[in-house]
């Protein structure tokens, strides 16, 4: 039997992190670095990864970054071969990043745009987990898909919370972060039998700054906690779900919006 401390231990686990130096990304790649991981920090800006990958190792921790374009097939194999090369492994992945650059509302939706933003936000996730799933996992017979869907994901945006002049919500993105969660049920069902399992978590938001708007007082007033997430909330999840402490977790939905979603 394990203690507790070594059931959530992640040293010697290699992990990918897709979007790992944004919002989010970058807690959870500092996060499971701290947990011992070593870390492959991937976006479309593999020198903005490496620089980020550089200050956690000036802290002692393993890290680099790497190039990954989720839109182009050849860059998914090439950063899952290029991973293989350099650590033997893979453990843990995590589908944290998002393209936010074809986000539109219903009322402007246009069939290019959704194409687009569904080829990275979701069809990139599924050519990425495959790769990971076929080139390591599966031989490995272990290992750990974190799908980092939203709040979104487990409910539709609220609209009279939000002011005109934010604009409408847009509808793919509610849609994608749907389909992410539908994504990690059918890869815990298909691929459990060979030890790996999938899970998603579900936060909710966590501003860039400290925004002062009436959409923002709604939100903290609205919320449970009183607050937004902050950069510390999302490590304890991916953590958990990283590590042996999850051994039985599979197929879940961990939701992280400090109760949002719960009126």
């Amino acid at each position: 039997m394990k203690t507790a401390r070594e059931l959530f231990d992640l040293t010697g686990r290699v992990a990918i992190v897709t979007g790992g130096r944004g919002l989010y990304g970058a807690c959870i790649s500092e996060g499971l670095c701290e947990m011992g991981a070593s870390v492959v920090i991937a976006s479309r800006n593999g020198a903005k990864c490496e620089e980020y990958a550089a200050t956690l190792r000036d802290k002692g921790y393993e890290a680099c970054g790497m190039s990954l374009d989720l839109g182009s097939d050849e860059s998914i194999k090439k950063l899952v071969a290029d991973v293989m090369e350099k650590y033997g492994k893979i453990d843990v992945l995590v589908n944290n990043a998002v393209d936010r650059s074809n986000l539109c509302s219903l009322n402007k939706a246009e069939r290019e745009k959704l194409q687009a933003s569904m080829n990275t936000n979701l069809n990139g996730q599924i050519i990425l987990s495959q790769e990971v799933l076929l080139k390591a996992m599966i031989p490995a017979e272990k290992g750990s898909i974190i799908n980092i869907s939203s709040m979104r994901g487990i409910d539709c945006p609220h609209f009279p919370f939000y002011p005109e002049q934010m604009g409408d919500q847009t509808v793919n993105y509610t849609t994608e972060k749907w389909a992410m969660v539908g994504l990690t049920k059918y890869m815990a069902g298909r691929y459990g039998q060979y030890g790996i399992r999938t899970n998603t978590i579900a936060p909710g938001g966590y501003p860039e700054l400290s925004a002062d708007n009436p959409f923002s007082q709604t939100y903290k007033e609205h919320n449970p906690l009183h607050r937004w997430a902050n950069e510390d909330d999302i490590k304890g999840p991916v953590c958990f779900l990283a590590s042996d402490a999850a051994s039985y977790v599979n197929g879940d939905t961990l939701v992280m919006d400090g109760g949002w979603t719960i009126w």
